[in-house]
């Protein structure tokens, strides 16, 4: 199997993972996808829960930045309302886009960790870039269309890795 594909980590939701897995290993940052890794793609506003993480985040000391594929408008208001950075139309798995906004906001790589629910784009984008990636499970059912296409490959890969045992569970 490609190693374009492995995770570093497997989760089965970021609200699972607790704040020493950041702090154990270093991180200092957390970039996190928003569709269906935070939030359904349906939502415009935080959840609850989604509120509670970033507070808890943040309060470690973790400073934690949005790079999603959604359009500007939806990912602009979720993370303002949370006031966190972001990128939106981040073109995952196409690293140019993120490796600028890394540099802008002055992200270091070796004390980064993306967060996402897709192999094909956060995996494959943070492996591209040398960042640590944890892959989750989707949170929400339902999908965009776009999203949909992706899991057709996503699937099989996802079954293959976890075959072979190359899904890392996050506590170990």
């Amino acid at each position: 199997m490609l190693k374009i594909f492995r995770p570093t980590y497997h989760a089965q939701s970021v609200y699972d993972i607790d704040i020493n897995f950041y702090k154990k290993h270093g991180f200092k940052n957390v970039i996190v996808d928003l569709d269906n890794t935070l939030d359904s793609y349906k939502l415009f506003e935080p959840s609850v829960q989604a509120k509670e993480l970033i507070k808890r985040l943040l309060a470690a000391g973790i400073d934690v930045f949005i790079i999603s594929n959604n359009h500007s408008g939806r990912v602009n208001r979720y993370a303002d309302s949370l006031h966190l950075p972001f990128l939106a139309n981040a073109r995952k798995p196409f690293k140019k886009r993120i490796l600028q906004y890394i540099a802008m906001m002055k992200i270091d790589v070796a004390k980064t960790v993306l967060i996402g629910d897709q192999l094909l784009t956060d995996v494959v984008v943070a492996n591209k870039i040398g960042l640590s990636v944890v892959l989750t499970e989707k949170i929400v059912q339902e999908d965009q269309w776009t999203t949909k296409f992706n899991r057709l490959f996503d699937r099989p890969i996802r079954k293959h890795l976890r075959q072979k045992e190359l899904l890392p569970d996050w506590r170990n």
